[in-house]
């Protein structure tokens, strides 16, 4: 339907171009005719019986050459032709140029997509390429335990390819915010670019999804696979306490700011752990039953809360590491920040101008700074090295010191563990928290990596990475306080960090639409993650946990879950309880946005809710994003 308004401007606009034709036509006719008037008037030989003609108008007649087409009557038509013509063809390129710049609403160009709309398309596409490119490395990680690497070649070839093409998508986005170019064709051919590239890694992947699902076939090797999903389960179970004191420890060594990129992550662990258990039991119990469809779709989302709780404990030890090797760095870096100023120090007087002296004062007060916090008290060594090593080299850099690459080295192999650090802290993060963190972040931190990646690597690099590291983790961080809480199910369940990370497809920021500030519906209708209590119909069976009551889900349309077990605290795993998982009712029709699915190889294939009811999982989703209109 078209509104009245709309009716009346395409009215409009149909009679002033039939007006500007029929203006056209009669011009060509009258020039035509004044250009064919010289040739049909009469000739010298026939002259005019003109009654009372003079002597003079007969001498007039009979003048020699004026009885035919000479060439000054030529001249007239000739310039109105040609200057109707130039009138005509600036008001056509007038035309179009108003047409391609206009802000009013008009027709547009068939087939072109606004750029406010090819904006937030290519937004969506850098999220939901970068969760199935993500996703499938994650697959791709359990796979490879079950078969090994040698088995799954070709589907690491294919991730690598959609990573690649991933990676030129965001560097084309990072661009466009750098530069913000004021010619729309160029910017539109960017958005374009982007576009291209993420649909391109999407069919890669959706290519090698049906073979890959053939190699892991979970129909048939269920009962192995829940086996080595429980192995690891109980793996991280056991190393969630030593990350809790390996946490405690650097509290009491290092300053707050030391420790704050993993903050939380032994808690989010351990609320994993509790999602995993749940649905490792409920796939057992499942296997017990001989519904392989409901196995394989408790088992997805159970590998799933695995490998994030993998990745925050893992965070946890790499960090008190990476700590303790700064720490260690400090004092030799402080060496040499000290003999950069005996240096500048014997710069003669003449040569000392005002840069060198200002970045003399500067590295002397950072170097007083660093000793101090050394010396006192608790402090970051991370930041400290930072902040010292940036000095130094801006020291080390001025002209008046002359170059000394054996200095540059120095500096390089002292700044690449600050950045190193800072990127991986910020991609921990984003795939802990893929599901409400937009395209900015992931913009920031893929070119973080792209200029740690660099080969040769240069101090202006590391610098680099570093800075954007921290910006994509600040902008992750604030895309989190915007969306809070992303699942409005009962506390305990491990449900809300599923969602929060991308394990249940529920209401994300795949449209990448950060700037409007609202929350994610908390429904449970629509983020598939019903939190409804069912009692335990008696069922038992073997789970990660090592036995125990477990939940049991009745046939058919499943509209409730059971509840936790009394005494489950989310702040720990359970070792003889479950706690509820969360399986939703009704059907989702495909193509929904909200699918609810368990994220897997090319994306979110499996629809959760339609997987426990369904003779086989089926796939709903895929990793090529939508085409525009």
């Amino acid at each position: 339907m078209t509104s009245p308004l709309s009716r009346s401007r395409s009215r409009r606009a149909t009679s002033s171009i039939a007006v500007r034709v029929a203006h056209a036509v009669l011009g060509g006719l009258m020039a035509l005719g004044w250009l064919l008037l010289p040739v049909t008037r009469p000739g010298a030989g026939d002259p005019p019986e003109w009654p009372g003609k003079g002597p003079v108008v007969e001498e007039v007649s009979a003048a020699p050459g004026q009885g035919g087409t000479s060439a000054d009557d030529l001249v007239l038509p000739v310039v109105a032709v040609v200057v109707a013509g130039s009138l005509a063809a600036y008001a056509s390129v007038r035309r179009i140029r108003r047409a391609r710049t206009r802000t009013t609403p008009g027709k547009a160009v068939p087939g072109t997509v606004p750029l406010a709309e090819l904006d937030r398309l290519v937004r969506k596409s850098l999220v939901v390429t970068d969760d199935c490119v993500r996703t499938s490395a994650e697959e791709l990680d359990s796979a490879a335990a079950l078969c090994g690497r040698e088995a799954v070649g070709a589907y690491a070839e294919a991730v690598a390819f959609a990573r690649s093409e991933l990676m030129v998508a965001f560097r084309l986005r990072q661009r466009l915010d750098d530069t913000a170019p004021d010619d729309e064709e160029t910017r539109r051919r960017t958005l374009e670019e982007i576009r291209a590239r993420c649909a391109e890694a999407g069919r890669r992947l959706d290519a090698e999804a049906a073979g890959f699902d053939l190699l892991r076939a979970l129909e048939r090797s269920t009962p192995a696979a829940v086996e080595s999903a429980e192995a690891r389960f109980r793996e991280l179970a056991h190393r969630a306490p030593a990350a809790q004191a390996t946490l405690a420890g650097l509290h009491e060594r290092y300053a707050p700011s030391a420790s704050l990129p993993v903050a939380g992550h032994v808690e989010q662990a351990k609320d994993r752990l509790v999602f995993a258990t749940t649905h490792l039991n409920r796939a057992r119990q499942s296997l017990d039953r001989s519904e392989v469809a409901r196995a394989t779709a408790y088992l997805r989302a159970a590998e799933g809360a695995i490998g994030q709780a993998d990745v925050l404990l893992t965070g946890v030890d790499r960090l008190a590491a990476e700590l303790d090797a700064a720490a260690d760095r400090l004092p030799t870096a402080l060496a040499g920040a000290e003999a950069d100023l005996e240096r500048a120090r014997a710069v003669p007087a003449g040569a000392v101008g005002g840069a060198l002296s200002g970045r003399v004062a500067h590295t002397r007060s950072v170097v007083a700074d660093v000793r101090r916090e050394t010396e006192n008290g608790p402090y970051d060594p991370l930041d400290a090295l930072r902040r010292l090593v940036r000095t130094a080299a801006a020291l080390a850099g001025t002209p008046a010191l002359g170059r000394d690459e054996e200095r540059e080295r120095v500096l390089l192999d002292e700044a690449c563990p600050v950045a190193v650090s800072a990127v991986t802290a910020a991609d921990d993060f984003v795939a802990t928290h893929r599901a409400v963190v937009g395209p900015e972040a992931r913009t920031r931190l893929a070119e973080a990596e792209r200029h740690l990646a660099r080969s040769p690597l240069g101090f202006a690099d590391v610098q680099r990475a570093d800075a954007l590291a921290r910006e994509a983790r600040q902008l992750a961080e604030r895309d989190v306080r915007t969306y809070g809480n992303p699942y409005a199910g009962p506390e305990g369940d491990g449900v809300r960090g599923a969602v929060l990370g991308g394990i249940l497809r529920g209401n994300s920021v795949q449209d990448g639409d950060m700037s409007a500030g609202a929350a994610p519906s908390t429904d449970t209708s629509s983020a598939d993650t019903s939190g409804g209590v069912a009692p335990d119909s008696g069922a038992s069976g073997g789970g990660a946990s090592g036995g125990g009551a477990a939940a049991d889900i009745s046939t058919g349309d499943v509209s409730a879950d059971s509840a936790p077990a009394e005494g489950a605290a989310s702040s720990s795993v359970p070792t003889g309880a479950v706690a509820s998982g969360a399986v939703a009712s009704g059907a989702v029709p495909t193509g929904a946005v909200a699918s609810g699915g368990v994220a897997s190889f090319g994306g979110p294939r499996t629809r959760y809710r339609r997987a426990v009811s369904a003779p086989a999982p089926v796939r709903t989703g895929s990793a090529t994003p939508p085409p525009g209109p």
